[in-house]
């Protein structure tokens, strides 16, 4: 390095013993100005050098900044589960109406902040004709056509616009789901809306190597992460607002709970599949699992019975039956040996006490009980206060309080992302 540096002096040295025979000048200027050069060009150097280690110094602060966020204890909050048959769309006279049937109970658990949604098999066990008609989902599993659709039609409408065609290709079950009213909650947020959370897909773009990973969160730019992710997952991610750079954002990868824990914001719910009514509670993914479980049947207690505020939970479980009821789906399950159906339960009511109708369609119960046990429930985690929204982007919904879906402009969002 030394030897080389006093190489290029010699060569400037040369060269300016012959600019100084070429343009006249004594040797003694051109060597002033020869040393002029090289001082300036010296300061150049270590300015860029300083500026250099600036930015080196900055993205260390940052990234320890993020890694010390990123050591983020989760705060707990109690849950709200539902239990609904898949067997209630083959009741759905055609393609339509079953698609719109799930597209009502999507509607019902985002309305009311259901955080979990159980597709369950209430038809027993499957028999060697039956097992032909069975399709499997990668994600979800196998189970029979009714359970597969209305799981998957709920996660199609419980996925941010954005993110459709990433993991939803064409496919019959979507067919018509495109006529369905849109949820419209909290995290289907539009590009211009301000949040500290969105959610994302990891892109398959390239990157030096230890470098993370970059997130596509329905913004114009891609946020980068420091975790090496697997192309095409589904991430929630956290993006500071303060940033060095605001042209390449840094964001965290966080649990999909930790935005409703630490803002309190609805964030949407899960879809699961269970193969009978006994394996709802054989695989319940909370500890301890659900400490309240509450049956529904016009054969129950009736819910005005229920004190206000005096059902406390953590982890609440509400069961809907199908056509036949709850009873059809406790003899249909062979693990569970049960003559009394409120016995697997530890409520079992009627949410719509003296009906006018012989009958009450699941979809309907589903928006009759959560309404009515909105006020017999109390949580003992609740989550924090904070308004529902990150922040009111369109003046027309605040004229209407935002209680107005832009149905229009979203079914044709939904149209394009590949559901037809």
């Amino acid at each position: 390095m030394v030897n080389s540096r006093r190489a290029y002096v010699q060569i400037c040295k040369q060269g300016t013993m012959l600019s100084a025979k070429q343009s006249g000048k004594s040797w003694k200027e051109v060597n002033r100005e020869f040393k002029e050069r090289r001082k300036k060009w010296r300061e150049e150097r270590l300015v860029k050098k300083a500026r250099l280690e600036e930015e080196q110094k900055n993205e260390q602060s940052l990234e320890k900044a993020i890694a010390e966020e990123n050591t983020f204890e989760v705060r707990n909050v109690s849950t709200v589960s539902i239990a609904v048959p898949g067997s209630i769309l083959d009741n759905a006279q055609s393609h339509e109406l079953r698609t719109y049937v799930a597209g009502q109970i999507a509607r019902a658990a985002c309305i009311y902040k259901v955080d979990e949604v159980i597709v369950f098999d209430d038809k027993g066990e499957i028999t060697e004709d039956e097992k032909k008609k069975l399709r499997r989902d990668e994600v979800l599993g196998e189970a029979r056509p009714g359970c597969l659709q209305l799981a998957r039609i709920l996660q199609y409408l419980e996925c941010p616009q954005y993110l459709r065609k990433y993991f939803f290709p064409i496919h019959k079950d979507l067919q018509y789901a495109g006529l369905l009213n849109p949820l419209d909650a909290p995290h289907h947020l539009r590009q211009q809306d301000v949040s500290l959370y969105r959610e994302g897909v990891v892109s398959n773009k390239p990157l030096k190597v230890g470098k993370g990973s970059l997130i596509n969160v329905g913004l114009l730019t891609d946020v980068r992460v420091d975790k090496v992710l697997t192309s095409g997952l589904r991430v929630t991610v956290k993006i500071p607002e303060s940033q060095e750079n605001p042209k390449k954002p840094k964001g965290i990868i966080v649990p999909p709970s930790l935005p409703r824990a630490d803002t309190g914001i609805y964030w949407g719910y899960s879809v699961k599949l269970a193969s009978s009514l006994s394996d709802i509670f054989a695989k319940c993914p909370y500890p301890g699992g659900y400490d309240v479980s509450i049956g529904t049947s016009d054969k129950g207690t009736s819910v005005d019975d229920i004190a206000p505020k005096s059902l406390k939970y953590k982890h609440a479980l509400i069961v809907f039956g199908g056509l036949a009821g709850i009873e059809e789906a406790i003899e249909a399950d062979s693990n569970l040996d049960i003559d009394d159906a409120s016995l697997v339960f530890n409520m079992y009511l009627n949410t719509c006490p003296q009906q006018g109708s012989r009958t009450i369609r699941t979809e309907e119960a589903i928006l009759l009980t959560l309404a009515e046990l909105r006020n017999k429930l109390d949580p003992e985690f609740p989550p924090l206060d904070n308004p529902q929204f990150p922040q009111e982007q369109h003046e027309d919904s605040k004229s209407n309080n935002g209680m107005n879906s832009k149905s229009n402009n979203e079914v044709g969002t939904s149209e394009s992302d590949g559901s037809e």
